[in-house]
């Protein structure tokens, strides 16, 4: 299960003797019994009696930190110039201090909240949030008729699906209220619209912007700058952040429509998001090949 560290990252370990000791070799001990990469382990502080380490990552699992107390000092104990006594601990202000937990009741901890982190997932996972993009539904130019369609589907599926309100065209808010979602326990928040070519078109970047390895496959390419094409095509996004999933999809209804059942395919097979993001594109792809095939031919009559 993975723990937000909420900033509080040091780790403090007391009444330890230090005479010529290489921090580097200190970082890298306590990196190895915590599973993390040596780069994420830094000594910031050495003080008479007091070590201080600092992890540097925002996260980390249970597992990785659950009653390594003595673990880390035994570890150390092996290393030149160390010395550690019956009086020797650590301590942390944060989530960190789990590694002080006995390990029986780290084990028994681990356990429960292994089930209790699996029920969470399952409930988060059955909720959907359905946002609507575009200044043209906020002004009444046109129905969305996309957020009501979803709405209804998940619902019928087994979800517990509900609308949120329509975005405007601005990058930040659309970022921040799907960064909202994710806090409030969506599982997966859907956008409709905003995924095309011209300036005014967030959502794919939103999504980068709370995951910069989301999926982000192409539609269709267009010459970047000519006409109101201000960016070189389409794209859908699906992205992941904690346990939530983000999907941006087109906004003309058929190409929702189209786009559903895989949705809720790859949803029940549990995809990963770059084979979610490339079977959508594929079928999302035809129907623009299909378009582009009937304007040609009709062109092609009127010649």
């Amino acid at each position: 299960m993975k723990l937000d560290l909420l900033e509080k990252t040091e780790l403090f370990i007391n009444n330890i003797e230090l005479e010529h000791v290489h921090l580097g070799s200190v970082a890298k001990c306590v990196a190895e019994v915590l599973r993390l990469e040596c780069n994420e382990v830094n000594v910031v502080d050495v003080r008479e009696g007091i070590l201080t380490l600092d992890i540097l990552r925002p996260y980390v699992e249970l597992e990785q930190i659950i009653g390594k107390e003595g673990a880390i000092l035994e570890a150390l104990r092996q290393l030149p110039g160390i010395r550690i006594n019956q009086t020797t601990f650590i301590h942390s202000e944060g989530i960190l201090g789990m590694v002080c937990f006995e390990m029986n009741e780290s084990e028994k901890l681990v356990s429960r909240v292994e089930k209790i982190g699996k029920q969470i997932a399952l409930s988060v996972s059955k909720r959907v949030k359905v946002f609507p993009t575009g200044t043209e539904i906020i002004k009444n130019y046109i129905e969305d008729t996309n957020t009501p369609f979803l709405v209804k589907k998940f619902n019928e599926a087994g979800y517990k699906a509900t609308a949120g309100p329509v975005l405007e065209d601005d990058l930040i808010l659309v970022s921040g209220a799907l960064k909202e979602a994710v806090d409030n326990g969506f599982g997966l928040v859907i956008t409709t619209g905003g995924v095309g070519a011209e300036d005014k078109d967030h959502t794919v970047e939103a999504i980068l912007k709370l995951d910069q390895e989301a999926a982000t496959p192409y539609l269709v390419h267009y010459h970047q700058g000519q006409g109101r094409h201000r960016k070189d095509g389409v794209r859908i996004a699906v992205g992941q952040l904690d346990w939530t999933t983000f999907v941006a999809l087109p906004g003309p209804h058929d190409e929702v429509e189209i786009a559903l059942p895989v949705l809720l395919e790859g949803l029940k097979k549990e995809w990963d998001k770059n084979q979610l993001a490339n079977v959508l594109a594929d079928v999302l792809r035809r129907k623009w090949e299909l378009v582009s095939h009937d304007w040609k031919h009709v062109a092609h009559s009127e010649n």
